[in-house]
């Protein structure tokens, strides 16, 4: 199996069980070995009392990105800290998208940053993510 295979198995296996992410209306839009991008409408049930969108959104949608990227390898792997920072406001009716790559990786600790950005290439919000690696696969591999 290679590594890309790998981590479309692992994305649709992990994106079949994500309630969170479907329920916010996110499609996962790319997925690679220790990267992902997905993106949601920012729709009024996502607005705040500013009538931006909630920055919860937007942190669903960054942990999503960060949890398919760093589960790619089909090894169980969950968050273990994530900072964010909010840089601009997300539109109603625009698209968001956040864009996950591997910094480090190394035993079970592994890093990531996530970006999330408006369709005119602006950062809405920066994510850093702090996994670890746990027991288990995502999907059983056969051997040969």
């Amino acid at each position: 199996m290679t590594p890309q295979e790998r981590a479309d198995r692992s994305a649709a296996a992990l994106w079949e069980g994500d309630a969170a992410a479907r329920q916010l209306g996110a499609r996962l839009d790319a997925i690679g070995p220790g990267t992902a991008t997905l993106s949601f409408e920012v729709q009024a049930q996502h607005l705040n009392g500013h009538g931006i969108c909630h920055g919860g959104c937007i942190f669903t949608l960054a942990d999503s990105a960060f949890a398919c990227a760093c589960n790619s390898y089909n090894q169980v792997t969950v968050a273990q800290e994530n900072t964010i920072t909010y840089l601009s406001p997300g539109q109603p009716g625009e698209r968001l998208s956040a864009t996950c790559v591997e910094v480090s990786r190394i035993g079970r600790s592994g890093v990531y940053d996530v970006t999330v950005t408006g369709p005119d290439g602006r950062r809405v919000a920066l994510m850093r993510g702090l996994s670890r690696t746990v027991r288990g696969v995502i999907f059983a591999e056969e051997d040969g």
